[in-house]
């Protein structure tokens, strides 16, 4: 099998991961985390004003070891870089920034509408609805492949979930861009680093796009309180969590913005990332064209190659060891989940995309965590679905201009990815 290149040698001076621009760059972020995982594992990265800097844990059995001890590393302080002021935690807490048996209480109302076996019932709904966003696509022959495909069909699939009218789709994927984009110009409605982001403080990433997100919630639960429906809002509003207290209209808006956002985000930018793996490598492509048995072991890697969210963070409850180094009470600990999937130590030749690849114990989804990803079984499927439709359909698929990427260090997402078809 041939090697893959890893990424070109860096020096630890030059790495600066709290600098949202080095994220637009398709191979800086990889040399980034690759010198650390080398050099300097548990990593002190200093910060901006009004931060105060962070731990970058770049190595696959750290990673883990953080993730599974939300008593030493709570995500209470909250899950991205901003450091929120108290008066505003209890305003912005969602299921994310949870821990304990709160966090299992209000996981529980909708885990089970989340199973592999209760995402298989949407098998054949997802089959037609891919065959309808592929009829529309491919024809084109030229086109944008975030835009026409792997941004429309997993926010269709999240409106079925909701049950909202399909003509509201493209707000959902409007609002979040708006929100999980908030260090990008392209998409923010004010910059998460600029002075009038203060202005919104109190809302999920100081994001105006909040306030239509919760009007929008409000408005479905109030015509769906008390109704017996099966989608994710009436489950939502007329659920008791199991800890015996109520979730309260905060709690709501907070969650169902997360559904909105976790619905469509990290399932667009992974589609996205794995199609343009298998543009870049054709012999992977064919492969599973050839044998398309392969598909669903292939997503794993795509997981593992794709990595759509580069970070996650936690605070320490206490002094700690780790890598070496001693981390102080309240520091900043950030999971670079992209980096430890690309860990040497535990992926044989890790540059490489391959879909034949074995025991892929990635941790895209996180691993063993109480925080592992509800939508897990479903972006699974949809992925699976995806390519086993899309890929019989082309005789070829090549880029035709230049892959755009979301200025985001927490958000590992494409913009655009232009493309040619040629149809089988």
């Amino acid at each position: 099998m041939r090697t893959a290149k890893g990424p070109a040698p860096l020096a630890i001076g030059d790495v600066d991961l709290a600098d949202n621009d080095r994220f637009t760059d398709g191979a800086l972020p990889w040399r980034m985390f690759d010198v650390l995982r080398r050099e300097d594992p548990v990593h002190w990265q200093p910060e901006p004003a009004p931060n105060s800097g962070f731990w970058a844990v770049t190595r696959h059995a750290d990673i883990v070891r953080v993730d599974r001890d939300p008593d030493t590393f709570t995500s209470e302080r909250f899950t991205n870089l901003e450091e929120v002021d108290e008066d505003y935690i209890a305003l912005r807490r969602s299921l994310l920034e949870t821990d304990g048996m709160r966090h299992r209480a209000m996981r529980l109302i909708l885990q089970k509408r989340f199973t592999p076996r209760a995402v298989a019932t949407y098998e054949d709904f997802l089959r037609g609805l891919t065959a309808r966003t592929l009829d529309a696509a491919l024809p084109k022959g030229t086109f944008d492949f975030v835009r026409e495909v792997s941004a429309d069909f997993p926010i269709n699939v999240l409106a079925r979930m909701l049950d909202v009218p399909e003509g509201d789709t493209q707000q959902l994927i409007d609002w979040g861009n708006r929100i999980i984009g908030n260090t990008d110009p392209d998409y923010a409605d004010v910059l998460l680093e600029s002075a009038e982001s203060e202005r919104y403080r109190d809302l999920p990433f100081r994001s105006p796009a909040s306030l239509e997100v919760f009007a929008y919630g409000r408005e479905l639960a109030a015509a769906r309180r008390g109704g017996r429906g099966d989608d994710l809002v009436t489950t939502l509003v007329n659920s008791s969590p199991r800890d015996g207290v109520p979730l309260s209209p905060t709690d709501f808006d907070n969650y169902f913005l997360l559904l909105v956002v976790a619905g469509n985000e990290t399932t667009r930018h992974a589609i996205s990332h794995s199609m343009l793996a298998l543009i870049e490598h054709p012999e992977e492509r064919a492969k599973l064209v050839a044998d398309p048995s392969l598909i669903p072991g292939a997503v794993e890697e795509c997981l593992r190659w794709a990595s759509p969210v580069y970070h996650f963070r936690r605070t320490a409850t206490r002094d700690v060891e780790l890598g070496g180094k001693l981390i102080r009470e309240g520091d900043k600990v950030v999971l670079w989940f992209a980096s430890g999937n690309r860990d040497e130590d535990v992926f044989p030749d890790p540059y490489r995309f391959d879909v034949t690849r074995e025991n892929i114990d990635h941790v895209t989804f996180g691993k063993g965590s109480p925080h592992f990803c509800l939508g897990n079984s479903l972006a699974r499927l949809e992925m699976r679905i995806m390519f086993e439709e899309l890929l019989p359909r082309l005789a070829d698929i090549r880029l035709t201009g230049e892959v755009r990427r979301v200025r985001s260090n927490f958000v590992n997402g494409i913009k655009e990815l232009p493309v040619t078809v040629t149809l089988a």
